[in-house]
């Protein structure tokens, strides 16, 4: 399974759709898109999970060293997640406390 990754503006925040398997081999494609949005001055990111069929631990990694380089620049990343598989993986870790994960992409927006 590959890893689609679809790029949207919403109330000047940018939102990612991730879509498919987020792995060992296709994390760093989703690690480079953050870094390149970053670089270009993105610092308010929303990743949206809602089509992720996969997530291991190169992937919680991608999206930890995401949310340090936005906060680096006193940005956030959010997540957007209802599947529970995926929420029981961010509850395990303990990064559902790191992370704010909501509902839709709207309620994202809006916090």
């Amino acid at each position: 399974m590959d890893l689609s990754l679809k790029i949207r503006e919403q109330d000047g925040v940018t939102i990612v759709a991730v879509a498919g398997e987020i792995d060992v081999y296709t994390a760093p494609k989703l690690r480079d898109q953050i870094t390149d949005l970053v670089g270009s001055g993105q610092y308010r990111l929303i990743i949206d999970m809602e089509a992720v069929e996969f997530l291991d631990s190169t992937g919680l990694g991608v999206l930890v060293g995401g949310l340090k380089k936005v906060r680096a620049h006193d940005g956030s990343l959010e997540l957007v997640c209802t599947q529970e598989r995926l929420l029981k993986i961010f509850r395990i870790t303990g990064l559902a406390k790191v992370f704010a994960i909501h509902g839709s992409a709207d309620e994202a927006v809006a916090s």
